[in-house]
């Protein structure tokens, strides 16, 4: 069996660190912090199974293999940055990339981008969807919306707030709010004990255990919408679900987010980069997360909605 790659952000750390031999230097190219830099590295050293820089008081030094890898690593980089030329979407002017996770896109980005659109005509708009926080490289983005934890992802970047793990379920489930050991509860991977800690944050007298686990936010919006359950969401990404009516929040306690959402840019006032960013931010205080009170549900046990013929999937 194939053993495989070692992730592309580690190629990319190293190659950084090589050329500038520093790791301060790398993480400012690559717009991650310091100790992000220096955790990729090593982990691409304890896969290779040898060292790559003699660490030293004033900066870095190759080792050997180091230098026998920077060559194939560099080339192999730039055929990857070749290939993907050949798809841009033509001339840059007034172009916006962004770069953001799949769930941020769907649940955040789609339902409002119409007014950004409108408000800015002649703009053009490409959106990257990334998946797992390696993927996301701002040499090719205007806008990154990054996830992850605040050491790795959020150097230079600005915290999307609020941001907590609240419970929610679609508007047409009939779910006891006080019962919720009767129903599916649905979480996220990553956030693996969000339930334990929202049950003792809610004063539970039992831990709740869940029974469907997923890999993103919006994938646990969409099971929750499509009433399969509870779940224990992003606050940020409900929040447009919730306004709409389509979700409801169950309750009103609420757990810190480990990973967040971060907002990065460099670009210059006035630039179409720099009023997507603007845009967006309006879009969190005008559709974000708010501390109204929990939305109330009819008491009774969890029922799926009815199903509807018309709505076959195609």
């Amino acid at each position: 069996m194939r053993r495989a790659l070692p992730p592309l952000a580690w190629f990319r750390a190293f190659d950084s660190a090589a050329r500038h031999l520093n790791f301060t230097a790398a993480a400012r190219e690559l717009h991650l912090t310091q100790s992000a830099i220096s955790q990729q590295v090593r982990a691409l050293e304890s896969r290779l199974g040898v060292p790559l820089f003699h660490r030293k008081a004033r900066g870095l030094a190759l080792t050997d293999d180091g230098r026998r890898l920077l060559p194939d690593v560099a080339t192999a980089l730039g055929t990857l940055a070749a290939a993907t030329r050949a798809f841009e979407v033509g001339p840059s002017a007034g172009l916006v990339t962004v770069v953001a996770s799949v769930s941020f896109n769907q649940w955040f980005i789609t339902p409002g981008l119409h007014r950004f659109m409108a408000a800015n005509p002649g703009t053009r708009v490409r959106i990257v969807s990334a998946v797992w926080p390696d993927d996301f490289h701002a040499r090719i983005a205007d806008v990154e919306i990054r996830f992850g934890p605040a050491p790795v992802v959020g150097g230079d970047a600005e915290r999307l707030l609020p941001d907590e793990l609240i419970v929610v379920a679609s508007a047409d489930a009939r779910v006891d709010p006080d019962r919720l050991h009767e129903v599916p509860l649905i979480e996220t991977v990553g956030t693996s004990d969000g339930w334990r800690k929202w049950s003792a944050r809610a004063g539970c007298e039992n831990a709740l255990d869940p029974s469907i686990f997923v890999d993103n936010y919006g994938l646990a919006i969409d099971l929750a919408r499509a009433g399969a359950g509870v779940a224990l969401a992003s606050s940020l990404l409900a929040s447009r679900s919730i306004h709409d009516g389509t979700l409801v929040r169950l309750r009103d306690e609420s757990i810190p987010a480990t990973d967040g959402y971060f907002l990065a840019t460099q670009a210059r006032e006035g630039t179409p980069a720099a009023k997507f960013a603007d845009w967006l931010k309006q879009e969190l205080r005008l559709h974000g997360p708010t501390n109204a009170r929990a939305a109330q549900t009819p008491p009774g046990r969890y029922t799926a909605p009815p199903s509807r013929n018309d709505e076959t999937v195609r």
